[in-house]
């Protein structure tokens, strides 16, 4: 899913009030990260990830490592926070991912 300027907006909006719940430190990047990246997605769909100052990826690294090796969108970027989106698979956890499809 491309997302458009307005789907944009609307998840940022929703992802105002989230807590990053995944960082990135010294361990850096890795397919255990991103699969435990991936598990809390779908059962979530919008979540933040943040960088910790011993990190030694940029948040610009960051962003590419995992649109490259997932299907995850990163949404926005402020300072060390990233805001990742991706549809749920399971129909019972699609909440925002049914209303970004009716903003296209």
């Amino acid at each position: 899913m491309n997302l458009k300027g307005k789907q944009k907006r609307f998840l940022r909006a929703q992802a105002h009030h989230l807590n990053p719940i995944f960082s990135v430190g010294k361990n850096g990047l890795n397919q255990t990260w991103l699969a435990q990246l991936d598990g809390a997605l779908q059962k979530r769909e919008l979540i933040k990830i943040n960088l910790q100052q011993s990190a030694d990826e940029t948040v610009d690294e960051v962003q590419a490592y995992i649109e490259d090796n997932t299907q995850i969108q990163v949404v926005q970027t402020i300072g060390r926070v990233l805001v990742l989106f991706q549809p749920a698979s399971e129909e019972k956890y699609q909440d925002l991912s049914l209303q970004v499809a009716k903003l296209a």
